[in-house]
């Protein structure tokens, strides 16, 4: 790839760039930061404390983009939209230096102007260097009091301004969390925080222990398979290269694990992952099926998806089909099946920073239909006998507890069983479900149920 001028041009810093043109790709093409930065990163050849610095203020401004807007439309005393696509991303760049890290606020000025000036001139230069400075008057925490609504009149909105989270999504998160103000500020709190790497042991090739030896991580607390990264690239590792261990949350771990240990009796080795790019969970289920003697059949209905499970999966036992799940063709008679559904992805928005902007209510109105409709198939390919987990990467009511509901309602001859001692999990609550949190567990806020037909 050409590099381009503003890259050559020596006042501007590489890293800063790298994350200026991720905002950009996420602004202009809908782009997803963890997928792009990676790419630039490599194509430019980026490296260790730069590498790290571009992450940081790409996630970072990312993430905090509700909250950096607010600020950007104060200090200009216009709307954001009203802002040049190119200025808005360096503001949101120098804003998020300003409030959320230690660089100091001259060199977080400066490299800003000079971001700008290499590519639109003097005049841009000069109101991204104004407004900078406005805001370089106050720290995070003078602003939000200034411009989040107040506690006394709307304690989520001022929440959800604070953590930076829609408001609509923080009801989400209190609703789920059952009103308890004090449960909702930490869940926000862990997700507006940068998550860790977490690593899965690939069983029957490598153990936890072994991996967290070769990565200088630490065994993770509730998977038997988790290794927390310290730090690095996980794609630096030989592990990981050679497909011994891959990159997974502790808590997609969990799911796809309480699916091969749930009590099913004369169990044939038919097993079913329905869902099943891009193919983690598949190639973990995969593993534990070939110590145990069984098979896995994975849907996807993707056809490039369905190609990443034939990568990642390698020579495991897995049949992999391309289709759609509601319909799939696939003979009814399996023992175990994972449904990890479609969702809003609103369980894992530390992980996909900009994600929190795009989604809204109507997303998750549709998705639900969906859910219920792939838990009905799901059922009717399991066994009498079979056990099927239904699993979402989303605390939303309506797509987790509401789903169950509606599915076994219309299914008199469907139990729900106790989920919980699938996970070896602490604080699962009341069950017979299980929802994971960031803020109790340290994992995505991953949902799961489990039904016997």
């Amino acid at each position: 790839m050409k590099r381009s001028p503003m890259i050559r041009d020596k006042s501007v810093d590489p890293a800063r760039a790298a994350a200026r043109d991720t905002l950009r790709a996420v602004r202009e093409r809908d782009a997803y930061a963890n997928l792009i930065l990676p790419k630039i990163l490599r194509e430019r050849g980026i490296t260790g404390r730069d590498a790290a610095l571009a992450t940081e203020l790409a996630y970072g401004s990312a993430r905090a983009q509700g909250l950096l807007d607010a600020v950007i439309a104060s200090a200009a005393d216009r709307p954001v939209d009203e802002i040049d696509g190119r200025v808005l991303d360096v503001l949101r760049l120098g804003v998020y230096q300003l409030l959320r890290t230690r660089i100091g606020a001259h060199a977080a000025v400066s490299t800003s102007v000079d971001l700008i000036r290499s590519e639109a001139g003097m005049g841009p230069a000069g109101f991204v260097n104004a407004v900078l400075r406005k805001v370089s008057q106050r720290d995070e925490d003078l602003w939000i009091d200034d411009l989040a609504p107040s506690i006394a009149d709307d304690l989520i909105g001022n929440l959800a301004f604070r953590y930076a989270h829609p408001r609509w999504i923080a009801q989400v998160f209190d609703d789920a969390l059952g009103g308890s103000a004090g449960r909702l500020q930490a869940a926000l709190a862990a997700d507006d925080e940068r998550p860790p790497v977490h690593l899965v042991a690939r069983p029957g090739l490598i153990t936890a222990e072994e991996l967290a030896l070769v990565s200088d991580g630490e065994v993770g607390r509730y998977s038997p398979y988790c290794v927390y990264l310290a730090g690095g690239d996980p794609g630096d590792l030989e592990a990981v290269r050679d497909g011994y261990a891959g990159v997974q949350d502790e808590g997609s771990q969990l799911v796809g694990r309480a699916m091969t240990v749930a009590e099913v009796t004369d169990d044939a080795g038919r097993w079913l992952d329905m869902c099943a790019g891009p193919g983690g969970k598949a190639a973990l289920v995969a593993a534990i099926a070939d110590i145990d003697g069984a098979r896995l059949d994975a849907v996807e209905v993707s056809e490039h998806r369905a190609e990443l499970i034939r990568k990642v999966v390698g020579d495991l036992p897995v049949d992999v089909y391309v289709a759609d799940a509601r319909s799939s063709g696939l003979t009814p008679g399996y023992d175990r099946i994972l449904l990890d559904a479609p969702c809003s992805g609103l369980g894992s928005l530390r992980r996909r920073p900009e994600a929190r902007w795009r989604r809204t209510p109507d997303d998750v109105d549709e998705l639900v239909v969906l859910q219920r409709e792939l838990l009905a198939e799901a059922l009717r390919l399991v066994r009498p006998g079979g056990v099927v987990v239904y699993s979402t990467c989303s605390p939303h009511p309506a797509e987790t507890t509401g789903v169950v509901a509606d599915v076994l309602a219309a299914h008199p001859e469907v139990e729900q069983i106790d989920a919980r001692p699938l996970v070896s999990a602490d604080s699962m609550g009341d069950g017979p479900h299980v929802q994971l949190w960031p803020h109790i567990h340290g994992t995505d806020a991953m949902f799961l149920a489990a039904l016997r037909r």
